[in-house]
C-alpha cells in the first residue's frame, strides 16, 4: 500500500469531491463554509458504506468549489451558449451542471492545468454518473468552452 500518492491523483480526487460538493450544495443549499468543512472531515480520503474517497488536495479542493460559486454568474450564461438549443443549464441534471461548471471554470481561471487534462479529467467523472452520451456531451461543451477560453492553446497545435 503506497501511502503517498501522485500529485494527479490528488487533483483527481479533488476534482471528483468538489463536483460532489458543488452538487450537494446546488440540491440542499448548504452554505459554502459547512460543505468545505464537511467534505473535508468526513469524505475525502475516509471510506463511507464501504467505499474509499482518495485523499485530495484540499486547496485545489477548495479553489475549484470556492471559485465556481465566486465565477458562477459568468460560468453559466457561457455553458447554456454552448450546450444544444433548447436545453439551458437550469434543465441539464444537478450533478452535469456540477461537473459543467467545475469543467469551465478549471478551464477559465486554472491556466497552469492544460486543457487536455481538464477535459479528460471531467469526462471521467461523468462517466461515474452517467452513461456514454453524457459523458460525449461533457467532452462537447468542455472542448468548445477550451476553445474560446484558450484559443492559444489550439493556434499552437
Amino acid at each position: 500500500m503506497r501511502l503517498t500518492m501522485a500529485k494527479g491523483e490528488n487533483r483527481s480526487a479533488a476534482r471528483l469531491a468538489a463536483v460532489q460538493a458543488l452538487y450537494q450544495m446546488d440540491i440542499a443549499g448548504t452554505p459554502l463554509p459547512e460543505t468545505l468543512a464537511q467534505f473535508e472531515s468526513h469524505w475525502i480520503g475516509k471510506e463511507i458504506d464501504g467505499e474509499e474517497y482518495k485523499p485530495a488536495e484540499a486547496a485545489f479542493f477548495r479553489d475549484l468549489v470556492g471559485g465556481v460559486l465566486k465565477e458562477q454568474r459568468a460560468l453559466d450564461p457561457l455553458i447554456d451558449r454552448t450546450l444544444q438549443a433548447g436545453w439551458p443549464l437550469k434543465r441539464v441534471e444537478a450533478i452535469m451542471r456540477a461537473i459543467l461548471r467545475a469543467g469551465a471554470f478549471e478551464l477559465g481561471k486554472r491556466k497552469d492545468v492544460p486543457v487536455k487534462v481538464v477535459i479528460t479529467e471531467y469526462v471521467d467523472i461523468a462517466h461515474a454518473f452517467f452513461e456514454r452520451d453524457e459523458a460525449g456531451m461533457v467532452n462537447a461543451v468542455l472542448d468548445a468552452l477550451a476553445r474560446q477560453a484558450r484559443a492559444d492553446d489550439f493556434a499552437k497545435g
